[in-house]
């Protein structure tokens, strides 16, 4: 992602066709997630799925409450090497039914067609190799945000570039560079913006959703990580990783109105969602997801226990259900958001050690990353 226009991709015309996820998660004590594909599988193909259980929450009575099943599979991302593929936010676009999947070292943007497992590529995103804490890795696309119609922005750390990318052909358009490396990107529709969090310089940038051009610099003291935009009240949702704070920024005026302190601990709190219409404000820290109210100076209204591990997560409003994926702790925590914000676990999924930052289909399926296995863990509710 340059400043310059590229010339539109036509896709490859390899697929892979996801297979009929046949094994369930049952009810019951929980076994290992087997058998999966790792680094050197077959790029794009899908692996079969592997039994395994799930938790679901108890009743009072001790019956299962909501008793759910869920099936798995993986699916093999090309690319990756002895490092794996490199992702970190993933997206899920409904007007397309796709998974766009930011694959950094690779070079590309995956995207999958939930329908069919069809595997499509948005290619010609530069990488570049950096240090970080005594290791060299490759990055390059880290995230990708749906805007207006026909538009999905991709955030790339390889060039400092944010471009605006056609839903339909996959074909790049407009991009600009900035002065520091994007880490999430978000679009804004009250304002018709796009507000990327810039950490390695403390600031958020403000974009013109249609130009690409900067509007504006916040500058912060500390790393911005996470971001929930609310249209109904006018403000931006983010965190202070270093911090351990979660801030409120008025859309207008870019001035932060409140902060609040979620307790994350040492590793601060990372990926953030909003049930707006509710003003709840859902912060998850590396090992729980907690509950605010936005209303009210952000007093906890819940909380969570999900394994260590996570970093993002997904939440659906029209179930109200929360999704957070747990890397370290190889689970998938489902959870019920109720009217007055507390959380109560629907049910814990084991997956593969490694796998996070889940995105939700209409159809309640949820894709993982999984980078050190270069795959994505996907996980499908089953009817009853």
């Amino acid at each position: 992602m340059r400043e310059m226009l590229a010339a539109p991709w036509s896709a490859p015309a390899y697929s892979c066709e996801l297979p009929r996820m046949r094994a369930s998660f049952l009810i019951g004590a929980a076994s290992l997630f087997g058998g999966a594909c790792g680094v050197g599988c077959g790029a794009g193909q899908p692996q079969p799925p592997t039994a395994t259980s799930a938790t679901s929450a108890p009743s009072p009575g001790g019956a299962a409450a909501n008793p759910t099943t869920f099936a798995a599979s993986t699916l093999a991302l090309p690319g990756g090497g002895a490092d794996g593929v490199f992702m970190d936010y993933l997206l899920y676009n409904p007007r397309t039914n796709t998974v766009w999947v930011p694959a950094g070292n690779t070079g590309v943007v995956d995207v999958v067609e939930v329908s069919t497992g069809k595997l499509s590529r948005v290619d010609g995103f530069p990488t570049q190799e950096i240090e970080r804490r005594g290791v060299k890795r490759l990055v390059g696309p880290s995230a990708a945000a749906l805007g207006d119609r026909g538009t999905v922005y991709v955030g790339s750390r390889g060039d400092s570039t944010i471009c605006a990318v056609n839903e339909a052909s996959l074909a790049k358009g407009t991009c600009a560079k900035l002065d520091s490396a994007p880490d999430g990107v978000a679009y804004v529709a009250k304002t018709r913006e796009v507000w990327v969090t810039t950490p390695r310089d403390n600031s958020i940038r403000v974009l013109d959703a249609t130009t690409l051009a900067q509007k504006a610099r916040l500058p912060f003291e500390g790393n911005p990580e996470g971001f929930a935009p609310d249209n109904l009240r006018g403000r931006f949702y983010t965190n202070l990783e270093d911090k351990d704070v979660t801030l409120a920024i008025d859309l207008a005026s870019h001035k932060t109105v409140a902060t609040w302190k979620p307790n994350c601990g040492e590793d601060g709190p990372r990926g953030l969602r909003l049930a707006e219409p509710e003003g709840i404000l859902l912060v998850a820290c590396t090992g729980r997801v907690e509950s605010l109210d936005v209303a009210h100076d952000g007093a906890q209204l819940g909380s969570i226990d999900t394994g260590d591990g996570v970093d993002d997560f997904d939440y659906v409003a029209s179930d109200h259900h929360v999704y957070a994926g747990a890397a370290k702790a190889a689970k998938l925590t489902v959870a019920v958001l109720d009217p007055k914000g507390g959380l109560s676990l629907l049910a814990s999924v084991p997956t593969k050690d490694g796998a996070r930052n889940g995105v939700v289909t209409t159809d309640g399926r949820v894709y993982l990353s999984n980078s050190r296995g270069s795959e994505l863990v996907v996980v499908t509710p089953q009817a009853r």
